[in-house]
């Protein structure tokens, strides 16, 4: 694999330059953002998941920043990663502190994430996604543990879906930046970190009210 391959898969990038997308490049503060506010709101409370999240959501941002400027297979990489690792330390916090699974059950139900993915996200490529066929499965397995947590913790559960539901709306500007190229040239994938800055930050938040509520 050539780590410097150039990758254009935005509408707003034209050439390979650096700054070929001002605008990508720029809203990933929004991740910084959140991960700044989420840090404040977390120290201090004995909780080493909610931090790492907090930890994860600024390297997303990081991350992203370094693909939509150098826009090479290398920078991708930095960008996927956190996203993923975010993912499954998200799950697992969930399966330890609000299902109270046992470690090693936690543990083994985060793993599931792996088979989950493989089995639905060539059932999402089906639809006309492109590339957000990949995080489809993501909003859908957040609404999985909202129904299953609706009665065991509601508010949480509550939580969970607000956070699904602003997934989706990323999930939508990330989809259309390519086909609404032409009437909005400097397209929307933009919003992506915007709103994804804002769930990401939402969800630690979630996290961070259960094991208040719950604290003994």
């Amino acid at each position: 694999m050539d780590l410097t391959r150039q990758i254009d898969g935005y509408c707003e990038r034209l050439d390979a330059s650096y700054w070929a997308e001002p605008i990508n490049a720029v809203t990933n503060a929004a991740f910084l953002i959140a991960a700044f506010i989420m840090w404040r709101r977390v120290r201090g409370q004995d909780m080493p998941l909610a931090m790492t999240l907090v930890v994860i959501l600024a390297a997303i941002g990081v991350g992203s920043y370094l693909f939509h400027t150098h826009a090479t297979a290398w920078a991708a990489t930095t960008d996927v990663v956190p996203i993923l690792l975010y993912v499954l330390v998200y799950i697992f916090a969930i399966n330890l502190h609000v299902w109270n699974l046992k470690l090693w059950q936690a543990l083994g139900l985060t793993a599931l994430f792996f088979p989950y993915a493989a089995a639905t996200v060539p059932l999402f490529a089906l639809l006309p996604l492109g590339g957000s066929a990949a995080y489809a499965p993501i909003p859908l397995l957040i609404l999985i543990y909202a129904v299953l947590l609706r009665h065991r913790a509601p508010e949480t559960a509550q939580g969970l879906a607000i956070g699904a539901g602003i997934l989706i709306l990323s999930l939508t500007a990330r989809t259309l930046d390519e086909p609404l190229c032409e009437i909005i040239p400097i397209g929307t994938h933009f919003w992506w970190h915007i709103l994804n800055g804002l769930m990401l930050g939402w969800m630690i938040e979630v996290y961070r009210r259960h094991r208040l509520a719950t604290a003994t």
